[in-house]
């Protein structure tokens, strides 16, 4: 890592602190999990969003082992009222787990999302939310947050989701074709997956957020 990155890190990681977030920083997705095991115990009812950082640093296979009781919206069968139910029982557990679109160096966790459980479980409800996110998630400002998700996070996420999207299609949201782009412009689609736009700075809750940034790039 260079110098210049390091200070960024640690930057990062004061205002985060600042603004009432746990704040943790790993050189390795192994120290990563290791981390996660000591912030969480056994048996805990533990729920996740949708995330490639999770299952590519293997906090995944953690959460999902026979130690706790996780509710899988995955699982082989399942129905879509199933799945709604998990959702709801999501706001009930001990901890939740989900990686970051952006991480600012200012504090500032930014997350856009479409069906929009994953921001609803990070504002209120899990007692716990344990952010896992790649070096590659760190940006300086909401700015550069609103530009990552338009560029490097939504359209890989339509391709990997099977979704007709023009950021699909064309590599960016069709919103950086203006000169000057709004934040919640975008394409019309069904299958628009940049719904909810949601920016989580000071909290009240003292280090129910907790995140863990990684030395390593992972997630989109």
């Amino acid at each position: 890592m260079t110098d210049e990155l390091r200070a960024r890190v640690e930057k990062t990681l004061q205002n985060l602190k600042r603004n009432n977030m746990a704040a943790y920083y790993v050189d390795t997705k192994e120290e990563a999990c290791e981390l996660v095991r000591s912030l969480i115990n056994k048996g805990d009812v533990i729920s996740s969003g949708g995330s490639v950082t999770l299952k590519q640093t293997g906090v995944y296979d953690i959460i999902t082992s026979s130690d706790y009781c996780y509710l899988d919206r995955s699982a082989p069968g399942i129905t879509r009222e199933q799945v709604e139910e998990v959702y709801r029982k999501t706001f009930c557990a001990d901890a939740f787990f989900t990686s970051s679109n952006a991480v600012t160096e200012n504090g500032e966790l930014y997350n856009v999302d479409g069906n929009s459980n994953r921001v609803a479980a990070i504002l209120y409800g899990p007692k716990s939310v344990v952010v896992v996110c790649g070096i590659n998630k760190l940006v300086k400002n909401i700015d550069e947050a609103i530009y990552r998700v338009k560029t490097k996070a939504a359209p890989p996420n339509t391709v990997r989701l099977g979704i007709e999207t023009y950021c699909a299609k064309a590599g960016q949201c069709v919103s950086l074709n203006k000169e000057t782009p709004e934040l919640c412009e975008g394409c019309h689609s069904d299958g628009r997956i940049c719904c909810n736009y949601v920016v989580c700075a000071q909290q009240r809750h003292v280090e129910r957020i907790k995140v863990i940034i990684i030395g390593e790039e992972y997630g989109y």
